[in-house]
């Protein structure tokens, strides 16, 4: 029994270990397509001026924040090194202001896009660089109120020696009571519905604008269509990585490698999977962005060879 017990062990550490390995070539991967995409975006001037470009440059950002503290998560719990709540309470608020604000962000570049060509007379004054700033403040906003409203709840219910406290740094840790994770629900829910409901609004405005358009018009309406669909989907799956920690929990009742392949699953697939997903609706689908990329890249390799030679 010792050996069987010691073998299962072994098989669930070398488990972990080439999980984490995974994890960190995936991180590591979008985080270059991220980074790369970023400082094209800064590099060209005309960006700044678009809303769409400059939403889908909040959402890389935050694609990326979320990506390095998620990922040092990992390898501090897969270390099974423990940290005190306060400093995990901090890391918490960050993580889950921007696993909020990727939906949110989303919502809005579909309100965008619905604006563009369903309402295209009134889109230089609703979409303007100015209105676009007060939009990344609303979207901030907007995303900071479930990680507040939950970890206010936390601070009121939790003890001044609790915060001093050292452990495993997770999402699980701020829930004290059954009914935390009931209203944390309810708040997920609660966003899911209002941005479906913004979504499915737009999709069926865009499809009828498609039905009426003719020529040039009808070829932009059906990739503006394409563009929202992607969007459902990845907003879909932003969505569902809310729900993960309850799946998470039932599963560790039942078995905890039932529990660690869960939330491996859950983490490649709900958290890393949309944030691949946005290079690949701007910056490779659009045209102009993935021109300019295209140029920043062979610039960029001219001027190493040239320095090689």
């Amino acid at each position: 029994m010792p050996n069987n017990s010691s073998a299962a062990v072994a098989s669930v550490q070398q488990q972990i270990s080439f999980g984490v390995l995974l994890i960190q070539i995936l991180v590591g991967i979008f985080l270059c397509v991220n980074m790369l995409l970023i400082v094209t975006f800064f590099k060209k001037e005309c960006f700044h001026t678009s809303a769409r470009y400059i939403l889908f440059a909040v959402m890389l950002m935050s694609d990326s924040f979320v990506l390095i503290l998620s990922n040092v998560l990992v390898i501090i719990n897969s270390l099974q090194f423990s940290i005190q709540v306060w400093l995990c309470t901090v890391i918490s608020i960050v993580t889950l202001l921007y696993v909020m604000a990727t939906p949110v962000t989303l919502t809005a570049m579909t309100l965008e896009r619905y604006v563009a060509i369903c309402l295209p007379l009134r889109h230089a004054e609703l979409c303007s660089t100015r209105r676009s700033v007060h939009c990344i403040l609303v979207i901030h906003c907007i995303s900071s109120v479930p990680s507040m409203l939950n970890l206010s709840i936390f601070f009121a219910t939790a003890s001044l020696g609790f915060y001093q406290q050292r452990a495993l740094c997770s999402v699980d840790m701020f829930i004290l009571h059954p009914w935390q994770r009931h209203f944390r629900s309810a708040i997920s829910q609660a966003y899911f519905f209002i941005m479906c409901t913004i979504l499915v609004f737009c999709y069926i405005q865009i499809v009828k604008v498609a039905k009426a358009a003719s020529g040039e018009n009808k070829q932009s309406t059906h990739r503006g269509m394409r563009t929202v669909i992607l969007h459902a989907f990845q907003l879909l799956l932003c969505l569902i990585l809310l729900w993960n920690p309850f799946t998470e929990a039932a599963a560790l009742k039942v078995d905890v490698k039932l529990f660690l392949n869960i939330r491996y699953f859950n983490y490649i697939v709900f958290s890393l999977a949309p944030r691949c997903l946005s290079p690949l609706v701007y910056g490779l689908r659009d045209e102009m962005f993935f021109l300019a990329l295209k140029n920043y890249i062979c610039f960029c390799f001219c001027k190493k060879n040239c320095s090689l030679s």
